[in-house]
């Protein structure tokens, strides 16, 4: 039997047909069977190793289908031919083509990615910045007129660039299993609500570590850049061209390619941590916004999955039980009964509400229930019959300037964030004082400390004298302890005096300078109110 030469190989024309399974049972037997160095199988060994539920006459059925697709090769076995009729009757060894194992890895590699959970590699981001130090310390050295090492150099771009790819596609891969996990919330309510803590907690870890983290990288990747990586990326690119094939032009055009390549990857890393503008995020501060995001969904799944325990039925649920109800309607009066019942919707007869028709009304009430056709009939306005609308047609309405409004808004969300840096500057201490000695707070200080407390009182277990914790932006870090028979203490502020028993403080500003400004603090405030 040929492989195909007179019609082009379909490797994957079996994934649509009909016995998709049988197939796919065949080709991973072949697959296994490859693992173990065994390439030629008989019918007979491909159904022993496929087991139970398929006969002999379908697997060789489905081998020979799979030999005209291309996926398999079929070569004729003559081992056993001991009679003239073995000899005529038709007996093949099959084994993978090169499109049906080209097919096989395909659908490996797909399988793969579509099943990845991925993972947030906080050690990643370590790691990019220790590789970044060291080809700081080599632009340093070029600079200064010392030839970098290449292959020093080669390797440390080349492992670069791995561990940022490997924490560029882990995030993209978790992001999209995490929303695939909460959309499959009600499937599992038990183990996601298990999970949904220890997820929370690794979601949370990530986000501080890439703010911290993340502000490294990118001052890191300024420095590099103003001390020179054009020459480092020339080095790389030199070296990588090298091991070019020969070939008329191969070596120019190695070069070339190999300077794009390079050019484009520290561009992508760069672009990654380093924020151009305002309408041009980085993807660490996208990443950090949709985390921030994916941990509000996780809480509004398990309100949801609460309320329902609870006894509270959502839209959905209402809408399943009505659809429920007017499947069970004994008849189509209960049914138009159910529907306004349920709707509250009424015959339409504020058309016309001039001052004629509210006379004619109250001279002659028309009940709701009464049918169009024994109604008195409806005054429509011919302009309203002709255009469907009651408004004359002219010039369009001016628009608006908005300027002034846009002014006051950037004004004070200039002077909200001038407000919370001064504020954080103001509670940041050197070391554990007592709350008694913080002094008078102003309202933007004492909003800010308001929210480090309840974060550290929420965060503190029970019986506990101690907790340390930080804030869901990383960006600040407080630690409570408790002094055990203090009196009281009252904090003075400008909106009030607030009591309570005396603790140590040390709030740590854990923002370097230059880091993306944190998020938002309606979201983080949203955020700490769902949970």
């Amino acid at each position: 039997m040929s492989t195909g030469t007179a019609a082009p190989a379909q490797p994957f024309a079996h994934l649509q047909a009909q016995n998709v399974t049988l197939y796919r049972d065949v080709l991973n037997a072949f697959v296994r069977a490859k693992r173990r160095f065994t390439v030629h199988l008989r019918p007979e060994d491909v159904l022993a190793e496929i087991g139970p539920g398929a006969s002999l006459e379908a697997v060789a059925a489905a081998l020979a289908q799979l030999a005209d697709w291309g996926n398999l090769r079929a070569d004729p076995d003559t081992g056993r031919v001991t009679t003239v009729e073995d000899f005529h009757r038709a007996r093949y060894l099959y084994q993978l083509s090169a499109h049906g194992h080209a097919a096989e890895q395909a659908i490996a590699t797909y399988e793969e990615a579509i099943g990845r959970r991925g993972a947030l590699q906080s050690v990643a981001l370590s790691d990019i910045a220790d590789q970044l130090r060291g080809l700081l310390v080599i632009a340093t050295e070029a600079a200064a007129g010392s030839a970098p090492d290449p292959a020093k150099t080669h390797l440390l771009m080349l492992s670069l660039v791995d561990r940022f790819t490997g924490l560029a596609d882990n995030a993209q891969a978790f992001m999209a299993s995490l929303r695939r996990a909460v959309d499959f919330a009600d499937t599992d309510v038990a183990a996601f609500l298990a999970y949904k803590e220890q997820l929370i907690a690794y979601i949370e870890r990530f986000i501080a570590d890439l703010a911290n983290r993340g502000a490294e990288i990118a001052s890191l990747t300024h420095r590099i850049e103003a001390t020179g990586v054009r020459p480092l990326l020339e080095i790389v690119a030199r070296r990588e061209a090298a091991d070019a094939a020969p070939g008329e032009d191969a070596d120019d055009q190695a070069l070339h390619q190999a300077r794009v390549v390079w050019q484009q990857r520290w561009n992508g890393l760069r672009d990654w941590f380093v924020s151009g503008d305002s309408s041009r995020q980085s993807q660490a501060r996208l990443l950090r916004t949709a985390a921030i995001g994916a941990i509000r969904q996780l809480l509004g799944a398990v309100a949801a999955i609460n309320e329902r325990r609870a006894g509270r039925s959502d839209r959905s649920a209402d809408f399943r039980s009505l659809a429920l109800w007017f499947a069970q309607a004994p008849d189509d009066e209960a049914a138009h009964r159910l529907w306004h019942t349920a709707f509250g919707l009424s015959p339409v007869r504020h058309l016309t509400v001039t001052a004629e028709t509210l006379a004619a009304v109250e001279q002659r009430p028309v009940p709701a229930a009464t049918p169009w056709a024994q109604a008195p009939r409806l005054e429509i306005s011919p302009r309203l019959r002709k255009t469907g609308s009651y408004e004359r047609r002219g010039s369009p309405s001016r628009v608006l300037d908005r300027s002034a409004q846009r002014r006051q808004l950037a004004e004070r969300a200039e002077r909200e964030t001038t407000q919370t840096a001064r504020a954080r500057a103001a509670l940041a201490t050197s070391g554990p004082v007592l709350l008694s000695r913080l002094g008078e707070l102003d309202t933007a200080e004492f909003r800010l400390f308001l929210q480090l407390l309840g974060d550290a009182l929420a965060a503190r277990r029970p019986g506990a004298a101690e907790v340390t914790t930080s804030t869901s932006d990383g960006t600040l870090r407080v630690r409570l302890v408790r002094v055990d028979g203090a009196s009281p203490v009252r904090i003075v502020t400008a909106d009030g005096v607030l009591t309570g028993p005396e603790h140590l403080v040390d709030i740590t500003d854990l923002a370097p300078i230059g880091a993306d400004p944190a998020p938002d603090r309606a979201d983080l405030a949203s955020v700490g109110a769902a949970g």
